[in-house]
């Protein structure tokens, strides 16, 4: 009271028009309809929404930020306007449609996620960012009205190959839709903003690090919980380098006085890496079981819980372990409802089908409250499980880190059991960034007081380390945005090249690179620094040093082309080795992995993509097919047995009989050890033999030069020779330094100038005269074509269309084809020698040769450009692809193969993806055609069951 008598009679009369305005605001009646008072930082943005701001939201997960985008579809039908809501996956957008469609009704939202079309003309419509990007290009006349757009989950423009759509989108928007972006807590939102203002007006920054569920941080070691920090620290607000809880530390440093004496040290780029060691893990055995973690988390009541391992089969052996210990999680009347919604939901599978899948098993543990969750599993089966989580009906869940970007399944608490991943190439530490992503799903707003983080003591955690971790923020927003092929020519026919040149220098990768020069060029006045002490180092009194270490350096580069060429031409006499057999030469492979004695079942030797590659069966009765790669030297013939022609591989006694009969063979050929050196052959004679040949001219030029030089009677020669190394190795550091640099000033639309002369060569576009007589790019027909290619190998798929290479194939064909445009095997799924059906001289083996033909032209196109290369083209699954569009079972299509059913289904989508895109954008009728055969051919069984 006593302030507002306080007040002037302006500010009173302020106060109360602002009291009113506010009782008839938009946002007063979007907080009538909500069951919970919002947050302040979620007023702030909905209050800019309002006022006609575009907004930047960055908070953490399960903060609420989703409220200020719903804000904005309220506001769009509050005003009769439209209002698109975008998410990165389609699992995010079926989750935010059933969202919206309880909120609005069915008939004012619609879905489009690419494969699925849902009320597309409603005025809320929810869709995958690329279905934006592309009705943007194209011009839909579905942008009509459009008033708000949602980007949800607006950090993923940082990955590598989905991320520049996302900066497409916010570039190519018309000027008067407002933009409401949703990010997770990233340390760089203001820099973001920055960008957002710059290309699309005032945008209010609104970041958030409270968590409305406080996070505590655990350790679990020895059957007990442990807090990681001192029982003073905040755990919400640990601050710098926070206190580690005592009792921990005294278990750490017991474990290290009754460890070994040494343990050898390894580094994150060991595949045996785990850490650096230093908690209280270290010097002990195994780790804590899966199923007694899951024990210990019940009793404490931290249940349910999202369990966080960096490998699939380790998800799935975990769920394993758990059912092969008796846990059980659940009730009967659980138990019960969840036999019901499994049995319900995949109802629609094949019977013949659920053996293959492992359904029996999965729902087994599902009736137990446990579940995996990652990316090889069907995508059912995923759906399955995030339903019955979200119902509290799975009590713990075993997942890879893609949980962690993907929909709503907030845990009451979260459990690491390392903190190192595997990327791929090696193992690496994970980030504070990917800690607080993984650890945010902890926390169930409205049901839990407080989320639990809970890493699991093993050998090598490092308390510090963790420590560390948990209390940084640190998840910069990093641009990966490029030009493509596809982007250049719906750029150039929409605005003309010039334009196009200034809408990419406005992206956001421009703007950080723009940024980044000042620091870059701090960097290189130090290596001017250094290169002069480097220079003075190694001065000789006797002449110019540099100028006698470019020539040491000259006969380097000479030797290391020259041992290429010879590899090289070695290679090649291998191959001429393994052509020209026959079906029962007896031959000897003299190394490599093969090395041993053989008889040829089958030649094998095709010229195209797979090269010789005979099979033939070892003298330990082992059928194997043989590349360039497997026999070290090449094979030598030593003679000749007839193989019957009943012969059948796949029998047992028939291998054994073949294989006696080869023995017998060897004996009368009286063959000795493959792998002794005889007198006068093998490698060591062909090196003696290359070493006593003609040298290379060029090479005994540079060594007399050499010799002749000043320096080289320097008795100080080898001193001076380690400074110039330096000074080399440093000078091509600088020399690259100096370059980006250079090339930071409108390096994107030095790519795009790159891409367009790419183009221009092939003839998707073309230089014609304007009236004024300058010169204009334009599109050409192939080019109209291209413009409709969304795919990330682009230019190639649009090569293979326009040179017939996929002329003729039937929809078994062509969609096997279009997978080795698609695919791309994990590490561990990649096969020697995939089988292409109808065999390399068929009509498919024809057009993968012609597909491997194109991609390698456009290789050294790109690369004369000085562009990434267009990824290269993988035919793992071919047969796979191939079998299920000809109606074959799922067992046999996975049958021999590594790939995981979800993963399948997963690809299989994808190749539907860019085949609908042929169905629509290929130049020749008949081939578009064969390409909606083809999508129907291909979307049935466990493909079309799946809504992802």
């Amino acid at each position: 009271m006593a302030g507002r008598l306080e007040q002037s009679p302006a500010e009173r009369y302020a106060a109360a028009r602002r009291r009113a305005a506010a009782a008839e605001s938009d946002l007063t009646r979007f907080r009538e309809v909500l069951d919970f008072p919002l947050d302040d930082f979620q007023v702030e943005a909905c209050e800019a929404v309002e006022r006609g701001s575009g907004v930047l939201v960055a908070a953490p997960t399960g903060a609420g930020k989703t409220v200020v985008g719903e804000f904005a579809v309220h506001l769009a039908l509050a005003t009769g306007r439209k209002a698109f809501y975008t998410t990165p996956i389609k699992a995010l957008s079926n989750q935010k449609y059933g969202d919206l469609v309880a909120r609005h009704g069915a008939e004012n939202v619609g879905l489009l996620t690419g494969d699925t079309s849902v009320n597309g003309d409603a005025p809320v419509v929810v869709m995958t960012t690329e279905v934006l990007r592309n009705m943007l290009y194209a011009g839909s006349g579905a942008l009509a009205g459009l008033g708000y757009v949602v980007m949800d989950e607006v950090h993923y423009l940082a990955d590598r190959f989905r991320g520049p759509v996302w900066e497409e989108v916010i570039l190519h928007l018309p000027d008067d839709v407002q933009l409401v972006s949703l990010s997770a807590t990233v340390s760089n939102a203001e820099e973001f903003g920055d960008w957002l203002t710059a290309v699309r007006g005032d945008t209010a920054v609104v970041v958030s690090e409270h968590r409305p569920v406080p996070l505590g941080q655990h350790v679990l070691v020895k059957g007990a919980l442990h807090d990681l920090y001192a029982g003073h620290v905040d755990p919400t607000d640990p601050g710098v380098n926070p206190p580690i809880n005592p009792e921990l530390v005294r278990i750490a440093q017991r474990d290290r006085d009754s460890g070994p004496p040494h343990q050898g040290r390894r580094g994150p780029g060991d595949r045996g890496y785990r850490g650096r060691g230093q908690g209280p893990g270290q010097g002990r055995g195994r780790p804590t079981p899966r199923f007694m973690v899951v024990d210990l988390l019940e009793e404490a009541g931290l249940l349910p819980a999202i369990a966080f391992i960096f490998s699939r089969a380790g998800c799935e052996g975990a769920v394993a372990q758990c059912v092969a210990a008796g846990l059980r999680l659940t009730d009967r009347e659980q138990e019960a409802e969840i036999r019901r919604v499994v049995e319900q939901r995949c109802a629609s599978i094949p019977p013949e089908d659920l053996d293959v899948l492992g359904y029996w098993g999965f729902l087994d543990a599902l009736s137990r409250g446990v579940a995996a969750h990652h990316a090889g599993m069907l995508p059912l089966f995923k759906e399955t499980v995030e339903d019955l989580f979200a119902r509290g009906l799975i009590r713990v869940v075993f997942a890879t880190e893609t949980l962690a970007l993907g929909i709503n399944m907030p845990a009451r608490s979260v459990v690491l059991e390392k903190l190192v991943k595997w990327d791929g190439s090696r193992h690496v530490e994970i980030t504070p960034g990917e800690y607080t992503q993984l650890t945010g799903r902890a926390g169930r707003r409205g049901i839990d007081v407080e989320g639990h983080a809970v890493v699991v003591d093993h050998p090598g955690l490092d308390l510090v380390a963790l420590a560390g971790l948990a209390s940084k923020r640190l998840y910069p927003l990093r641009s990966s945005f490029r030009p493509t092929y596809n982007m250049a020519v719906n750029l150039v026919s929409q605005v003309g090249r010039p334009r196009a040149r200034e809408v990419l220098e406005m992206s956001f990768a421009q703007f950080q690179a723009d940024r980044g020069v000042v620091g870059l060029a701090r960097e290189a006045q130090s290596h001017s620094e250094a290169l002069e002490g480097y220079a003075e180092a190694m001065q000789c009194h006797l002449g110019d040093f540099r100028e006698y270490a470019t020539l040491r350096r000259a006969i380097s580069d000479r030797e290391r082309v020259l041992s290429k060429e010879a590899a090289a031409e070695r290679r090649r006499d291998v191959g001429r080795s393994l052509e020209g057999l026959r079906v029962g030469d007896v031959i000897e492979i003299r190394a490599g992995r093969r090395s041993g004695h053989a008889v040829v079942l089958d030649p094998g030797t095709v010229a195209g993509f797979e090269g010789p590659r005979p099979t033939v069966l070892t003298t330990d009765h082992h059928v194997r097919r043989l590349a360039v790669d497997d026999v070290g030297d090449g094979v030598r013939k030593l003679g000749f047995l007839r193989v019957p022609k009943s012969f059948n591989g796949r029998t047992a006694s028939g291998r054994r009989d073949l294989a006696a009969t080869l023995r017998r063979t060897l004996a009368d050929l009286d063959v000795g050890d493959p792998h002794r050196e005889p007198k006068g052959s093998g490698r060591r004679a062909g090196r003696r033999g290359r070493a006593q040949g003609p040298e290379d001219s060029i090479l005994l030029d540079l060594r007399r030069q050499l010799r002749a030089h000043p320096c080289h009677q320097c008795p100080e020669r080898e001193d001076h020779a380690r400074w110039a190394e330096r000074w080399s190795r440093l000078k091509r550091e600088h020399d690259a330094l100096v370059a980006r640099i250079a090339g930071r000033t409108g390096s994107i639309a030095k790519v795009f100038d790159r891409i367009c002369e790419v183009l221009l060569q092939l003839g998707y576009l073309r230089t014609d005269t304007a009236d004024d007589g300058s010169a204009r790019t334009v599109v050409t027909e192939d080019g109209r074509w291209l413009r409709r290619i969304y795919a990330e190998n682009d230019l190639l798929v649009a090569e293979c269309l326009r040179r017939g290479a996929w002329q003729g194939l039937d929809p078994a064909g062509l969609a096997a084809a279009v997978s080795t445009v698609v695919y791309s095997a994990r590490r561990d799924d990649r096969e020697g020698s995939p089988s292409i059906p109808g065999g390399p001289h068929g009509p498919l083996g024809q057009a993968l040769d012609e597909t491997v033909r194109i991609w390698s032209e456009l290789d050294d196109l790109e690369a004369g450009h000085r562009l990434e290369a267009t990824g290269p083209i993988d035919l793992g699954l071919v047969q796979s692809v191939h079998r299920w569009a000809q109606g074959r079972s799922l067992d046999s299509v996975l049958r021999g193969s590594e790939l995981a059913a979800g993963d399948f289904v997963r690809w299989c989508k994808q190749v539907i993806d860019l085949l609908d895109q042929l169905a629509q954008a290929a130049p020749d009728a008949r081939l578009r055609q064969t390409a909606g055969r083809a999508v129907q051919a291909l979307r049935r069984g466990v493909v079309a069951y799946s809504s992802l």
